[in-house]
């Protein structure tokens, strides 16, 4: 393991033994020749997830396997990576092997390249290889959202992206944040970008969202986060003197 790394790619499981180990072969694949982590983070599965990726350790020495001891959900596992990540950049993707860790590296480029006021690069998952319905419910979530917080984001749901550590902790932490971080780092001041995607069709395991559940806890997160946009003031420019 790297004792200084440039990147921490953090992934949030749940019940993902037949996802996980696979995975973790391709994000040390994929950002190979850099230095980096990769910090999975269980959240109390039932099945062999946590089993199956520490047994992997010894193959993959930048591999991090952390335990939640009860399930809290994907935004609390993401900030138990964060918090514990060792690296500047940060790199989350989902654990279901949806995404594709290949696209990790240019959100990384694309970002170091933007300058310190680009907190976020985010990816827009192009040819979605979900369900029609799915794909329909996010598409109507996507667009009331980008309405109403002018976040300027076509898919915040995709778990692909990168930004800064220190931009993230600066953010007011609450459950489902993950769907909200382009909003939340606009709301500091920050810059934020996105690039296509790939998406790839689940193999193994079950999605652990329904439409309708995903809608009951959209509604109040969103009327939170506009709440939060109403109460922010900006200082401008710091300067010491």
């Amino acid at each position: 393991m790297s004792p200084s790394p440039d990147i921490s790619v953090v992934v949030p499981v749940f019940d993902e033994a037949g996802a996980a180990p696979d995975l973790a072969r391709e994000i040390a694949a994929a950002f190979a020749g850099r230095r980096f982590e990769i910090v999975f983070v269980d959240d109390a599965s039932r099945d062999d997830t946590r089993a199956a990726l520490s047994a992997l350790k010894a193959e993959i020495p930048e591999l991090r396997v952390l335990a939640h001891g009860a399930n809290s959900g994907q935004s609390r596992a993401i900030r138990t990576g964060i918090l514990a990540a060792r690296a500047p950049v940060i790199v989350t993707l989902d654990g279901d092997g949806q995404n594709d860790p290949a696209d990790g590296p240019a959100l990384v480029d694309a970002l170091l390249a933007g300058g310190e006021s680009l907190a976020l690069v985010g990816g827009e998952r192009v040819k979605r290889q979900d369900s029609q319905a799915k794909k329909l419910a996010s598409r109507f979530g996507n667009g009331v959202r980008k309405r109403l917080l002018g976040d300027t984001a076509n898919d915040t749901g995709c778990g692909l992206k990168a930004f800064r550590r220190e931009a993230f902790l600066r953010l007011p932490y609450f459950d489902h944040i993950h769907r909200y971080i382009p909003a939340l780092m606009l709301r500091e001041g920050y810059e934020v970008a996105f690039r296509p995607v790939g998406h790839r069709p689940r193999q193994t395991g079950q999605s652990k969202y329904t439409n309708f559940g995903r809608l009951i806890a959209s509604a109040s997160d969103l009327l939170g986060v506009m709440w939060l946009q109403s109460r922010s003031r900006l200082p401008g420019r710091i300067s010491e003197l």
